[in-house]
């Protein structure tokens, strides 16, 4: 059988206080419903169907490159209500996986055994065990066979008393959804069609009902104002870091680092506090990453080393480089073995060759520097004319001197020299000395100014 997920995200999460949809507001960096979206994926779900309402227009737009159906819920009349609208593009002989926009990090295994566990004859339940079950539908049982859910505000004193309750999340026959969803009743105190009622739809028709329950209760921990949202990020920054630290990784804080996309590392790495990583990043074995950091969309080679406060984005660095403190590579900026860009230096679309040096004060943007070259503090490529982006080279060797310009478009050879101050914007040949600043003069007799009385 196929598996097909249908996820609820059409709620309009007033306790958000927001504009924004509740389930576009992230985790991770991540919009909750693309979590849920991503995990689908990694189950090898069939067809993804999201059901959206409030909003939908944005949800939409922020998933259009998705290969995923839109359901319309336009009232919002409960969970039945909203698993029903997307059951027309639902194939008929599917097993069906129920799960919610606002409940981001259930693991792909828990969902793979929910849908395992289910067929023609079988509904698959996801149930946790909670200290404080307030709020949630108590799962009933009789001689340990679960026969219904009863939610809260109908639930007797008996009932609540319940500690197993339902997280919504389940997995059943396409078949049998179709069968029992239009003769859903909203005879209830909140007055909506509530999916928990296929239960006892499903003992009735002497299906089995099982339970599997997640590793742990903040898997299945859902948001419904900002400071949930963001224990949910503190529960998944703790996973991350445990993860990196399994693979090989030394946190100066496991609670002081956030992972906000895919990280790969190999081993020995040193990470210190607060650096944030954003979007695919790969970091090799023996680099060490200084404090306060952000590295974005970028490789780091083995045996670099990156200190205080840089930014990397869209950068390539090799192997053995020498990184900040302060620095910021743009994207682009591709670092051969050996390079170093030290203090308060920023590039862009720069190539910088095995063991140069860009030290100090510096920006090079859209250039290629090769191999050996010392760029002297305070220089700059200027690369854009106010129009057009002109490019810089430099020759393996060359030296550039402190305070320098360089006018591109111009070529710099092999081993020749800028002097300090110059402002060139003609090229250099190889191993030639190029001068160019204004001739000093020295005036005797020059009186300082003073403040007039």
């Amino acid at each position: 059988m196929t598996t097909e997920v249908v996820i609820l995200a059409a709620g309009k999460g007033t306790r958000m206080r927001s504009k924004l949809p509740k389930v576009l507001h992230p985790v991770a960096g991540k919009p909750m419903v693309g979590h849920v979206i991503d995990t689908a994926k990694k189950i090898q779900a069939d067809a993804i169907h999201v059901v959206i309402g409030h909003g939908a227009e944005q949800v939409q737009q922020c998933f259009a490159e998705s290969d995923l159906h839109w359901a319309i819920q336009s009232e919002q009349l409960g969970t039945g209500h909203a698993v029903a609208q997307a059951m027309p593009a639902v194939k008929a002989d599917s097993i069906v996986l129920i799960a919610y926009g606002d409940v981001p990090l259930v693991a792909a295994e828990t969902l793979a055994a929910l849908v395992a566990a289910a067929n023609e004859t079988t509904l698959s339940l996801l149930t946790v065990h909670l200290d404080n079950p307030t709020g949630y539908g108590r799962i009933v049982r009789e001689a340990g066979a679960i026969t219904a859910i009863v939610e809260q505000k109908d639930a007797s004193e008996e009932q609540l008393g319940i500690n197993e309750v339902n997280t919504g999340i389940l997995a059943v026959s396409a078949e049998k959804l179709n069968q029992w969803l239009p003769t859903l009743s909203s005879n209830n105190a909140q007055g909506e069609y509530y999916l928990t009622d296929i239960i006892a739809m499903a003992v009735n028709d002497g299906m089995t009902v099982t339970a599997q329950h997640p590793q742990s209760a903040m898997e299945v921990e859902g948001a419904n104002n900002r400071a949930q949202v963001a224990g949910l990020e503190r529960f998944y920054q703790q996973q991350q870091a445990q993860r990196l630290m399994t693979e090989g990784a030394t946190l100066a804080d496991p609670a002081r680092i956030d992972i906000r996309g895919e990280l790969s590392i190999g081993q020995d790495i040193f990470i210190d506090i607060n650096c944030v990583f954003v979007g695919d990043v790969s970091i090799a074995d023996d680099v060490i990453i200084g404090p306060n950091c952000v590295i974005e969309n970028s490789t780091v080679g083995k045996g670099t080393v990156i200190k205080a406060n840089s930014i990397l984005e869209n950068a390539t660095v090799a192997e053995q480089c020498d990184i900040g403190p302060f620095a910021r590579l743009r994207p682009g900026s591709v670092l051969s073995n050996k390079a170093k860009v030290g203090n308060f230096v920023e590039t862009k679309k720069a190539n910088i060759g095995e063991g140069s040096k860009v030290n100090h004060l510096t920006y090079i943007g859209d250039s290629n520097i090769g191999k050996g070259v010392n760029v002297g503090a305070g220089t700059i490529t200027c690369n854009y004319d106010g129009v057009n982006k002109s490019t810089t080279n430099i020759g393996d060797g060359a030296f550039i001197g402190s305070n320098s310009s360089l006018v591109a478009p111009v070529n710099i050879g092999s081993n020749a020299t800028v002097g300090a101050g110059s402002t060139i914007s003609n090229d250099v040949a190889d191993e030639q000395l190029s001068v160019a600043r204004g001739k000093q003069k020295n005036l005797d007799g020059w009186k300082r100014p003073t403040k007039k009385s």
